[in-house]
């Protein structure tokens, strides 16, 4: 009896546990996640959030329909850069820095990695966004 007991207390913790973040409307591509958009469901999705403070604040790069979880794909950090946006670029390499201008290829957000045209050169590099929308490339 205790056995089952341990077992059945074991299953309910697990499964208590096991909540996904749904949305409660529709969440159109582009916009920043606030509370009333998003809920806990008591559903395990595998690729799925666990927690409502890992989505909020996040942006949806997607459309996501009522009731669907929220899959970490589906979110990134806000953008702030937009496509064909003109930006600086850095390349660092010891005590040596050079900087050109380039053109964005896609929306981006802080820390994420973003195709560049480099306009000196027209060649195409990825680089990752800095917190003051410069690019760092060569990283």
């Amino acid at each position: 009896m205790r056995v089952l007991l341990s077992i059945w207390l074991l299953v309910v913790a697990v499964s208590a546990g096991a909540q996904t973040v749904v949305a409660r409307q529709a969440i159109r591509a582009q916009t920043i996640i606030t509370p009333e958009m998003v809920q806990l469901d008591n559903q395990t999705t595998s690729g799925a959030f666990a927690a409502l403070a890992e989505v909020l604040g996040q942006e949806a790069r997607v459309n996501i329909y009522p009731g669907r979880p929220v899959m970490i794909t589906d979110l990134g950090s806000p953008a702030i850069l937009e496509r064909n946006q003109l930006v600086t670029l850095i390349f660092h390499r010891g005590a040596l820095q050079i900087t050109s201008e380039g053109r964005v290829l896609a929306r981006a957000g802080i820390g994420e990695t973003v195709r560049v045209m480099n306009l000196d050169s027209r060649t195409i590099i990825f680089g990752r966004v800095t917190e003051s929308g410069a690019i760092e490339v060569g990283i």
